[in-house]
């Protein structure tokens, strides 16, 4: 007898390890793509052997201007050049940006890919969480029909229980800042159970901008949604609660039956261990930190993120996403951040690169001094990058068609860079990469096939960096 799975619903759920045939096989979608051979699959791919434990995601939202940071053009026209100068790092023959000169002494540690590419269109995320390369028609909502981020499928291939989430994504959902919700770092068609944890955060400065092109050192530090017991509420009646929920939970889910209910579980249970962990409480206490760590990273919310995120690998959290976002809507704050249509030299200059500088340089000299940089990889990225001229207004605009990644840490060939732009950083010369490429390459360092099968919301099987292969030329 064939038992196949029922509902579009229950496929969008994703497959569990609990599910199985119990006679045959799903014979129209092929022999490779059997449920037997996807759970073989899947647990292949949870066994392969990756030199990265974790991985911290720097994610620049708005689309950083790598002509302007990692891959400069000095013999340019100076309308494409710009203001900056490009510097000798500690390898020879490659150079970036001169206000990157903490990070131009990491460069033996970190490969720079100068050929990424996608159509996908302006400010969608998608692709470079998931590796899909999709045009949408709206890039300001989420849909659980789309393919899961790579974090999504972290959490997916978690094992066991635990305490600890696979997948956190600091210091807020991508764009709250600008009152919309990004797509990219979902589950998708996975199912809601495996979204990240978000935190929350109240950004502020020091002193209110008089005009909205005037960056300053955005404060503040993400916080765990409902993180402390209030209301004398203490663990022993906490755990009370718990035992009376639980009892009404197991009535419902016998009552209803429905499949969809089993991300309630996964739910309940990841809030359950963040709400009483000590380790992820003590990963998002800072006022234990020394003081003059905190100065290194610099006291913003980029920065305090991003030593949370270390605290947090250090924990065991296989994932962490650190976003750079806006939030002009909500504050009034941070008019353009990375979306720098205007005066792009004087925000890189004054605020966006020393302070990137200093946030991501003091992470990977953290990591090191911890022995975690070996397995931990550091990847920076953004939805796109930025025109190749600048524009009337001293900024450059949308441009999808080449730009950078950075990459450093577990499983990268230090010194090394893959790909070249041409002259202009206009389109790709050499070594064309695809966002499924670098997700692809993420996946290998973390020891997950990139051709692991997962199930769409239809329930067909797709891979899931979606063709995407690794670099290998930028692997150890």
């Amino acid at each position: 007898m064939l038992t196949l799975l029922g509902s579009p619903r229950r496929c969008c759920d994703g497959l569990t390890r609990r599910e199985t045939l119990k006679a045959g096989a799903l014979s129209a979608l092929g022999a490779s793509f059997t449920l037997p051979g996807l759970l073989r699959a899947e647990e292949k791919a949870s066994r392969r052997r990756g030199k990265a434990k974790s991985v911290i995601a720097l994610y620049l939202l708005g689309g950083a201007g790598t002509q302007d940071m990692f891959d400069m053009k000095p013999d340019a026209p100076a309308e494409i050049r710009g203001e900056f100068k490009p510097i000798a790092t500690n390898v020879t023959g490659l150079r970036i940006c001169e206000h990157l000169p903490r990070l131009s002494r990491w460069m033996h540690r970190a490969a720079i890919v100068r050929s990424v590419n996608h159509k996908a269109g302006c400010h969608n995320p998608l692709p470079s969480y998931s590796g899909y390369e999709a045009t949408l028609s709206d890039i300001t909502t989420t849909k659980d029909t789309y393919p899961p981020s790579m974090g999504a499928v972290c959490e997916y291939l978690k094992t066991g229980g635990g305490e600890l989430p696979a997948y956190v994504y600091l210091p807020c959902y991508l764009g709250w800042g600008t009152a919309i919700r990004y797509p990219g770092p979902y589950a998708g068609f996975l199912g809601k159970r495996y979204d990240p944890l978000f935190t929350e955060c109240t950004p502020y400065v020091d002193k209110p901008p008089e005009k909205q092109f005037e960056p300053q050192p955005l404060r503040g530090e993400p916080r765990i949604p409902n993180g402390l017991l209030t209301g004398g509420v203490t663990l022993d009646r906490l755990n009370a609660r718990k035992s009376l929920t639980e009892q009404f939970d197991d009535q419902l889910r016998a009552a209803e039956g429905q499949p969809a209910l089993g991300s309630f579980d996964r739910y309940e249970q990841r809030a359950w261990g963040v709400l009483t962990s000590r380790k992820v409480k003590a990963a998002f206490n800072l006022d234990s930190v020394d003081p003059r760590l905190r100065d290194r990273y610099g006291r913003t919310l980029f920065g305090s993120s991003a030593l949370i995120a270390r605290q947090l690998v250090q924990a065991g959290v296989r994932f962490v996403n650190v976003s750079w976002d806006t939030f002009w809507e909500r504050f009034k704050l941070q008019y353009e951040g990375w979306d720098t249509h205007h005066r792009n030299f004087p925000i890189y200059r004054e605020y966006n690169l020393p302070y990137f500088d200093l946030t991501c340089s003091a992470l990977l000299e953290d990591l090191e001094n911890h022995g975690l940089l070996d397995e931990t990889l550091v990847i920076v990225l953004s939805e796109m990058g930025r025109t190749p001229k600048i524009n009337k207004d001293g900024g450059r605009d949308h441009w999808t068609y080449c730009y950078s990644v950075f990459m450093a840490g577990a499983s990268i060939r230090g010194g090394t860079v893959h790909g070249a732009s041409d002259a202009h950083a206009a389109y790709v010369k050499d070594h064309p990469v695809s966002t499924g490429d670098i997700c692809a390459t993420v996946y290998h360092c973390l020891g997950i096939d990139p051709e692991m099968p997962v199930r769409d919301y239809a329930g067909r099987p797709v891979a899931v960096a979606h063709g995407g292969k690794p670099i290998r030329e930028v692997l150890t």
